[in-house]
């Protein structure tokens, strides 16, 4: 007895335990997304504040809702002899005018902070700073990020080197199938697209890493598309410009093409000098395009074959 008695309690624990995992799950998914919730830059607070106004107004909504049915449900149950019991009501005009202005005035207000958010929050729409803005071209490969420099004439590889406090110009594009840029910390996410580029403002508030990420499904190396995004001060950004141009292979017409062939889980590095014209070229087909995600692993290599 004492054997089947320890085994239901153990039945017990293990339904109760599992039941609280999945409770639980919810709560601790909540923080993946946490990085949209704690913004370091002037888009991704606007972004939060369009989140934090949406979710408001829909509440404004839905939590009524929620207590009328509790209270309709309540008082007109079986035992309550004093709810009133009308078989031939059909229409109220005061009651309709309720339940139509309500949702119609959460349209309006949705519809009031979407619009408004879509025109202030236009990435291509430069930032206001007394700063000029920094020009970066990404591009987006199978299954990795290259950063270009055309001020500077350097490159990178799955990191990204960004001033802080001074707004960045992405200008964006895909070498194969389309793909998606995100900085969850620093705001909007964009698609990159081949034979096109889309245009991407953003800043880094103070120093500070960051992680960057492909946010579309591309193919077998998807998940390990993220990126180290490293806002420095201006010194330390100098510093590593300065470096990075003292070293590294040079990026030109036949080392893209080595790199843009199918890699997976590629180490970050850098380029110190870049070909003119090389992203005009990658967004005019001027260079032929990756391969795109091929079905056989074997179209996959694990490190690019890049010329030094």
């Amino acid at each position: 007895m004492h054997m089947y008695g320890f085994l239901s309690i153990r039945s017990c624990l293990k339904r109760c335990s599992q039941r609280f995992a999945a409770l639980s799950a919810p709560f601790l998914l909540t923080a993946c997304g946490a990085m949209v919730m704690d913004p370091k830059g002037p888009i991704g607070q606007s972004d939060r504040t369009i989140l934090i106004d949406s979710l408001a107004i829909m509440l404004a909504i839905v939590v009524p809702t929620i207590v009328a049915t509790i209270a309709f449900a309540w008082w007109f149950r079986a035992s309550n002899k004093r709810a009133t019991y009308l078989p031939d009501w059909e229409f109220s005009g005061r009651i309709e005018m309720i339940v139509w202005a309500i949702p119609t005035m959460t349209i309006v207000l949705l519809g009031g902070v979407t619009w408004i958010g879509a025109h202030e929050l236009d990435p291509a729409k430069p930032l206001a700073s007394k700063d000029a803005a920094i020009d970066i071209q990404v591009v987006s490969l199978d299954w990795k990020w290259l950063f270009i420099y055309p001020e500077h004439r350097v490159a990178s590889i799955n990191e990204l080197f960004i001033p802080a406090g001074v707004p960045v110009h992405f200008t964006l594009t895909s070498a194969s199938v389309m793909n998606a840029f995100f900085i969850p910390q620093l705001g909007s996410m964009i698609y990159t697209m081949n034979g096109m580029a889309t245009e991407l403002y953003l800043q880094a508030d103070a120093p500070a890493t960051f992680r960057g990420l492909s946010s579309h499904y591309s193919g077998e190396g998807f998940s390990d598309m993220h990126f180290a995004v490293k806002a420095l001060s201006a010194e330390d950004f100098a510093r590593w410009v300065n470096t990075t141009r003292e070293r590294g292979p040079v990026l030109d017409a036949a080392s893209y093409t080595a790199l843009a062939k199918q890699s997976l889980d590629v180490t970050p590095s850098t380029f110190s000098s870049v070909e003119r014209d090389l992203f005009t070229r990658i967004v005019s087909q001027d260079l032929a395009a990756g391969p795109g995600p091929e079905t056989e692993r074997e179209g996959a290599t694990q490190k690019p074959e890049i010329e030094k």
